[in-house]
């Protein structure tokens, strides 16, 4: 049996340029952590040669091509694996339209424990890049690099996008007082909202034509350069308005992106003492994320009438496999 822990992610700026129809004219940058929120799958080997898969719903079938689940069926085909295996997952959080990455830490997860199985070993540089691969190029799905890369290397990053399709992954190098300033300084709560990211990452892809569209990413990913340059020098007050600043230029970037209860709860939380914030993700629903003065938090979750706080902290380990007993993998 094989257990996979990958962590789930929060990014703070220039979302959107790790989409090809951007990165590939004009080099992209997110800077994005992990967080202690996790995606667990574990691999086990089926005695019948069957394939059985448990996520929201199971799967009992008898060939790889039969599997409903695009991720899984893709993977099982591009690792040569036919049957004979089981695969199960949880997670921390709703793994559906939550706007942490859900999505590809799962991705990231079942390959890290797929070669685990295989009694192979696998970089955080080759887990992002296959991870990647799958999820663009063989599920079709019209989503960036960004989510994949950050689950697997886990930490504080700056994550470029080259225009010849590699990805270099730069740790932001502070204090570490810095860095729990900051992580204190969050606070996030749950919208109750999902939404399926892809429409409106496909808007936004389409509208990489529009040379005011990519002025506005530009932008986005000059915040994100930004960023990691006051992290690392200790600027910390200037962290909340670049988060302001990066989260209007979003909303400029696709329609849906947000709408008049969005800008409510954000307008609300900016009032009640928060610096800066921003939908998570794609945006339109999942989390809601401040970055504010500890003594005003609870100001804003007075704000926040109906929303559920969720406690998060850094992750920095990255994906891992946190069980190993390669005997019953045969």
């Amino acid at each position: 049996m094989i257990v996979s822990k990958t962590p789930l992610r929060m990014s703070f700026a220039g979302g959107g340029s790790d989409i090809s129809s951007y990165y590939r004219k004009e080099e992209g940058a997110v800077i994005s952590t992990s967080i202690d929120k996790y995606m667990y799958v574990t691999v086990n080997k089926k005695f019948d040669g069957d394939i059985r898969l448990s996520y929201s719903i199971t799967e009992d079938v008898e060939k790889v091509n039969q599997l409903k689940h695009p991720i899984v069926r893709n993977v099982l085909k591009y690792m040569n694996i036919p049957g004979g295996i089981e695969i199960a997952s949880m997670a921390d959080i709703p793994s559906k339209g939550s706007g942490l990455g859900s999505s590809s830490s799962y991705t990231v997860a079942l390959l890290h424990a797929l070669y685990a199985y295989q009694g192979r070993h696998v970089s955080k540089p080759e887990l992002g890049r296959l991870a990647s691969h799958v999820e663009i190029n063989l599920c079709g799905e019209p989503i960036g690099k960004q989510d994949q890369y950050a689950a697997a290397f886990g930490g504080l990053n700056l994550i470029k996008f080259h225009t010849d399709d590699s990805v270099s992954v730069e740790p932001v190098i502070c204090k570490s007082e810095v860095v729990s300033k900051v992580e204190e300084s969050i606070i996030v709560f749950y919208t109750g909202r999902t939404r399926s990211a892809s429409a409106l990452l496909k808007e936004q892809s389409d509208n990489m034509n529009n040379i005011e569209k990519r002025i506005l990413m530009k932008e986005m990913v000059q915040s994100a350069h930004d960023m990691k340059q006051i992290l690392e020098s200790g600027d910390i007050d200037s962290f909340g308005p670049l988060l302001d600043n990066n989260w209007r230029l979003k909303t400029q970037m696709a329609s849906g992106i947000t709408d008049s209860q969005i800008d409510f709860w954000y307008q609300s939380g900016m009032k009640a003492g928060a610096k800066g914030g921003k939908i998570l993700g794609a945006g339109n629903g999942g989390f809601l994320m401040f970055f504010a003065p500890v003594e005003k938090h609870n100001d804003i979750v007075k704000a926040m009438k109906g929303l559920r706080e969720v406690p998060i902290s850094f992750d920095r380990a990255g994906s891992q496999i946190i069980f190993y007993q390669p005997n019953i993998t045969g």
